[in-house]
């Protein structure tokens, strides 16, 4: 069981590449903005043709251009729900729930009573989309998708326009509906935390083509890739030399980081995530950068400093805890690099 996609399709200006497989039911898929997230999405699905490939689903071929196979969308039993949740703005809650069955209109109304009691409902049966709040159409549009029991649901975005607040409840609200869920789910996101919170599996795409793969808390801590490491919070990413088994040079920031295990063989660039810098308030020890201030940002719950460094700028995030003894002590006088938290990229 599981899933098997290989599609390519021309756009105008753009060429959709993508290979992957996964027995995962829990699919995330990472990147910028038209890099070809929601294409994929919707070539599973059915709503965008490819110019040729493969996809199977759990067994079922949904396309074989080989041999010709291209099933329609309601033949993929695919639940897929769009970033404003597409529901009929003239239609009660109860009919839109209704609108994806077949049958008769007796069965239709018993199956979306048992949704709207299984997805806390009640008692909005009867109001319009647009008297019902971002959760609660996200809860009948997930509803709607769940009244005809799809094997597969399609998450194109959903909390692209909330609010932070709203935006990590409808999202906890979503996870606990989606918990009984058996079939595979994929989530398509240009937010690293909503892929994080959701995905077993992870998808990171640029360009049209998948660049990094593989379980998701792995992908995070080794991405392989500038691009995979940027879109998984990594902010400080710089050219390097590897001088010998256990040194490298950063030009950049104009220091040398020897290390007490053997480097990887091949390596261009490394980054260095924001956090993961040690105040140094002595003199310097090694693996460390003088703290040259260019700026700050103070956040409700993290102080951020931008250092320069040969005209490079470095990322520092310090939290709560931290904070208090730079109060106390001021700001340090170099930064040291731990050499075990340095992702090492192609």
């Amino acid at each position: 069981m599981g899933i098997k996609v290989q599609v390519k399709k021309k756009f105008s200006g753009f060429d959709l590449d993508v290979d992957f497989v996964s027995s995962s039911s829990r699919i995330g898929i990472l990147g910028r903005s038209g890099c070809g997230k929601t294409v994929t999405l919707k070539s599973i699905a059915g709503i965008q043709d490819i110019d040729k490939g493969y996809i199977k689903v759990n067994g079922n071929v949904f396309v074989d251009s080989k041999k010709r196979i291209n099933l329609k969308p309601q033949q993929r039993k695919v639940g897929y729900l769009f970033q404003n949740y597409a529901l009929f703005p003239t239609m009660s809650a109860a009919k839109n729930i209704m609108a994806g069955l077949s049958g008769q209109v007796e069965e239709k109304r018993i199956r979306a009573a048992e949704m709207i009691e299984r997805f806390h409902l009640k008692g909005l049966e009867d109001h319009l989309p647009g008297q019902l709040s971002g959760g609660q159409q996200q809860r009948v549009a997930l509803a709607r998708i769940m009244a005809y029991e799809p094997e597969m649901i399609l998450l194109d975005e959903p909390f692209t326009a909330l609010d932070g607040f709203l935006k990590d409840r409808l999202q906890q609200e979503m996870l606990e509906m989606l918990d009984e869920y058996e079939g595979i789910v994929i989530l398509v996101s240009h937010n690293r935390d909503e892929i994080y919170r959701f995905s077993e599996d992870l998808l990171i795409m640029e360009a049209g083509k998948i660049v990094c793969s593989g379980e998701t808390k792995e992908v995070f801590r080794n991405p392989g890739g500038r691009e995979a490491a940027s879109l998984t919070g990594c902010k400080n990413i710089v050219p390097v030399k590897r001088l010998h088994d256990r040194l490298v040079d950063i030009p950049d920031w104009g220091i040398k980081i020897r290390s007490t295990k053997v480097l990887p063989a091949e390596f261009s660039y490394i980054g260095y995530h924001a956090h993961d810098f040690i105040p140094v308030w002595g003199e310097n020890n090694g693996n460390s950068i003088p703290f040259n201030l260019k700026s700050t940002a103070e956040l409700p719950f993290e102080q951020q400093y931008f250092l320069n460094a040969q005209g490079m700028e470095i990322c520092w995030f310090v939290q709560r805890e931290l904070i208090k003894e730079i109060e106390s002590r001021g700001l340090p006088r170099f930064l040291k690099i731990d050499p075990e938290k340095i992702v090492y990229l192609n």
